[in-house]
This record gives C-alpha cells, sequence and structure tokens, in this order.
C-alpha cells in the first residue's frame, strides 16, 4: 500500500548541492492534468501522504504549479498529509496567502548554519546567499499561516563537526530529519552522474558522532544509509516509481498504464523498512499550531 509518496515533479533547481540524489537530468514537468491524475490513482490505491519534491518544487511557474498540486491533493483528494521539501529561497509569503491553509508540513533544506559552509556545500548563490536568513523567515510564516515547520539536514564531510543544537532549539522544528550522505549510481557518483558525491560522503561512525552530539534533542530524526534503502516510494517526473537502487528501475509508469500494483511490485520498496524508519507518524496540521 502506497501510504506516503515522494512525488519529485521536476530536477530542475537553482543551488547546485555537491551530494544531490536527484539531478538535473531532464527539465521535463508533466501537464498538471496528468499530474493529477497520477495523484488520483495512488489515492485509490491506498495513499495518504504525498511530499512534493524536486530538484526545487517552487521553480516551476514561480510555485504556482505546486501549488495546485498542494490544493488538489488536499481539497479534492482530501489527503491526511501534504508536505512540501524545498531548499527555501524562492519561497514567497505572498504563495503561503494563496495555498498555506492546503499544507501540512514544509521541510526547508538546512545543512548548516554558517553560509561560508553553505557555499561550500551548494546551498548558495553566490555572494547575496542568504539560505539561514531565509530559513528564520519561512519559519514565522509557518507560524503565521499554520503549517508545521520541519528541518532536513544532510550530514557530509563540510559539516560534520558542526554543533546545530542551539539554533535547532530556537527555531522549533516538528521535526528534524537527519540523514546520511547518500550515494546513488547514475546520479551522484558514477560515469552517468551528474554530480560526483564521494567527497562529501561520510562513514557510519562519522555519522553516529554527529548524531550523538545532538541526541538531546527531541525532534532529532536520523536516517542512516541503511534506514533509506528501499524504504522510500519516490515517484519521479515522469510518474514512474523508482528506486533508490538503479537495478530494479526499469520505467514502472504508473501513467498512463494505470496498474498501481505493477508498478509498486517493480519499485523495490520495502515496506517493513518503511515502518521500522518510523515513515508513519502524526503527520496532519491541527486546526492550531498550539494544539500540537
Amino acid at each position: 500500500i502506497p501510504r506516503s509518496v515522494n512525488y519529485h515533479f521536476t530536477r530542475q533547481c537553482n543551488y547546485s548541492c555537491g551530494f544531490c540524489f536527484h539531478t538535473a537530468k531532464t527539465s521535463y514537468v508533466l501537464p498538471l492534468d496528468v499530474a493529477k491524475k497520477g495523484m488520483k490513482m495512488l489515492k485509490d490505491a491506498g495513499m495518504e501522504k504525498i511530499t512534493f519534491s524536486g530538484g526545487e518544487p517552487f521553480i516551476k511557474d514561480k510555485g504556482k504549479y505546486l501549488g495546485k498540486l498542494v490544493k488538489y491533493g488536499k481539497e479534492e483528494l482530501q489527503l491526511s498529509s501534504v508536505t512540501i521539501v524545498s531548499n527555501g529561497s524562492l519561497i514567497r509569503e505572498s504563495w503561503f496567502k494563496e495555498f498555506g491553509k492546503y499544507l501540512d508540513i514544509i521541510a526547508i533544506s538546512c545543512d548548516s548554519f554558517n553560509e561560508e559552509t553553505n557555499k561550500k556545500i551548494g546551498r548558495g548563490q553566490g555572494s547575496r546567499s542568504e539560505h539561514v536568513k531565509n530559513l528564520i523567515r519561512i519559519q514565522e510564516w509557518c507560524n503565521k499561516y499554520n503549517v508545521l515547520f520541519k528541518i532536513n539536514t544532510v550530514v557530509n564531510m563540510y559539516n560534520i563537526d558542526e554543533n546545530m543544537a542551539e539554533n535547532i532549539s530556537i527555531l522549533k522544528p516538528i521535526r528534524w530529519k537527519v540523514f546520511q550522505c547518500l550515494l546513488l549510481e547514475g546520479e551522484n557518483v558514477g560515469k552517468e552522474a551528474l554530480r560526483n558525491a564521494e567527497p562529501f560522503y561520510v562513514s557510519d561512525d562519522l555519522f553516529k558522532k554527529f548524531l550523538d552530539r545532538h541526541a538531546h534533542l527531541d525532534c532529532l530524526v536520523p536516517e542512516s544509509n541503511d534506514k533509506m534503502k528501499d524504504s522510500y516510494l519516490i515517484l519521479d517526473e515522469y510518474v514512474t516509481l523508482c528506486s533508490p537502487r538503479p537495478e530494479v528501475n526499469d520505467g514502472s509508469f504508473i501513467v498512463p498504464t494505470k496498474r498501481v500494483d505493477t508498478a509498486l511490485s517493480k519499485s523495490g520498496f520495502d515496506e517493513n523498512m518503511f515502518l521500522k524508519r518510523g515513515g508513519v507518524y502524526k503527520w496532519s496540521k491541527p486546526k492550531n499550531l498550539y494544539e500540537w
């Protein structure tokens, strides 16, 4: 059952993070009606939560395309959770005013609270880089428009020694998802890859040291490479269910085949690992954030 699906509807991005595992190999984005059709088929198959990601999901039509999918997921499909993962740089308050009511959670990627480190990683736009300022601004908008705020961090060789505890405590995300840098053949490592993430990779021991440094934070949700493996249902820009393992990716199209079950059986998805890593949690926003 595809209870939780991550829909990477675009590969385009305005950042150049060195470890990115969903790189800009194409500029394709589905027509809106076809994307909605895929979402409807997944809902009919049991989807409860959808997470829109990229690339950078706000890059298409200045966030309007994303907003229409968010509204459709909550208003028409009545999904229990509609979530976005973004780098935060293209988000404007006007978007929250129009679409915030349909959004449960927004997760902003933040790998460092040091702008120089962010630039080294690729989360920046030259001398104008204000990644941390954007993060704080979005947290304030989430409070204002009743959207749950989450932070995602990829632990890599540039931030491995950073202590982020104080800033995380101040921002108070509902979840702080901390990932071990992941190497994916054909995406961020290997001959066909547009990135080489090997210099960013950290060992299990180094990853554990980062986690130990922040273990006192209740919002910490760690994900090692082992936990990530096969535990995500990833939908790409062609509405194809993908796997973190390239050897099982054979083009399991949901649209227009109309066979979600067939696509799921070929996706390599491990439902037990999904549950083991805590894939199901309290993912719907309350009517008032103070009730969380």
